[in-house]
């Protein structure tokens, strides 16, 4: 329940300075959340950045002040930040397909974002089991891309990263060096502001002989919460990782510690009803 009140006290303080300048860190701070795990959770429960709910909140509200009010576009533009009203009136038109002046003159319906809330689900689904674990710092070695997660692009194009690296040999040289943790998929260097991260496909290790446009990575000394994913791949997987964030984090005292989520591929068919693997998520107890 306090994670719910805190996660309002944050939405309650953007409604409350939507005319002001608004800093993310603030933000976070009123959900007693780091700023990185509070931009992770908002945007994976959303579906949205916080930034971009900002902005169509204040959208929202100048929408309503240019059909119930005599305000100027001008400065109703300059009041919920726009820099100009040519900015304004760009926003604008993206929504709703007309100007500011033109919707004002014939009085077409526009669309509204209203202020989200959090809430309490009971599913009444299986719990998700998970088991703590705790590593020193290691390297990793292995081949790397920059993806956006913009509309789940990532869900999208990792799985074809993954046929990339199996169609060139990539991945069987990681295979015949792989040790205890076997393949990796490595989620690092996350910018949950601009919906970025890399992802890399590695193994535990500092250099593979003949592998091309490899890089090392460092991976700190950690607490690891481990999931387990049973089913064929990537759904299962991608399932688990939701159902982390959508549930998992919310009911427990944990927060992301900023540093590398790791999918370990176990031997199997990925492709068989009873593959496992697991996920590892990064964390520190609050």
């Amino acid at each position: 329940m306090n994670w719910i009140n805190n996660m309002n006290n944050a939405l309650e303080y953007i409604e409350n300075n939507i005319e002001k300048d608004i800093k993310s860190e603030d933000v976070a701070k009123k959900a007693y959340s780091s700023k990185f795990h509070f931009l992770r959770i908002f945007n994976i429960l959303t579906g949205m950045t916080l930034g971009e709910y900002i902005r169509k909140r204040r959208l929202s509200l100048a929408c309503k002040d240019l059909m119930t009010s005599d305000m100027k576009i001008i400065d109703i533009s300059f009041k919920y930040g726009y820099e100009t009203p040519e900015a304004f009136t760009k926003a604008f038109k993206k929504i709703h397909k007309v100007t500011p002046s033109k919707a004002r003159k014939t009085g077409i319906n526009l669309k509204a974002i209203p202020p989200i809330s959090f809430q309490i689900s009971i599913k009444g689904e299986k719990r998700m089991d998970y088991k703590i674990v705790k590593k020193e710092s290691f390297k990793i070695v292995g081949v790397k891309k920059r993806f956006t997660s913009v509309n789940g692009e990532n869900f999208k194009n990792i799985p074809k990263f993954w046929d990339e690296v199996c169609s060139n040999g990539t991945l069987e040289k990681l295979q015949n060096n792989a040790n205890e943790l076997g393949v990796l998929g490595v989620c690092y260097d996350f910018d949950e502001e601009l919906e970025e991260f890399s992802y890399m496909i590695a193994i535990e290790g500092k250099s593979i002989k003949d592998l091309k446009n490899s890089e090392v990575v460092d991976i700190p000394k950690c607490s690891w919460a481990v999931f387990e994913s049973i089913g064929p791949m990537p759904h299962a997987i991608q399932k688990v990782i939701k159902k982390i964030y959508e549930e998992w984090f919310p009911a427990t005292h944990y927060e992301h510690a900023n540093a590398p989520e790791l999918e370990v591929y176990l031997p199997g068919n990925p492709s068989s009803e009873d593959y496992k693997c697991e996920v590892w998520i990064p964390i520190i107890d609050k």
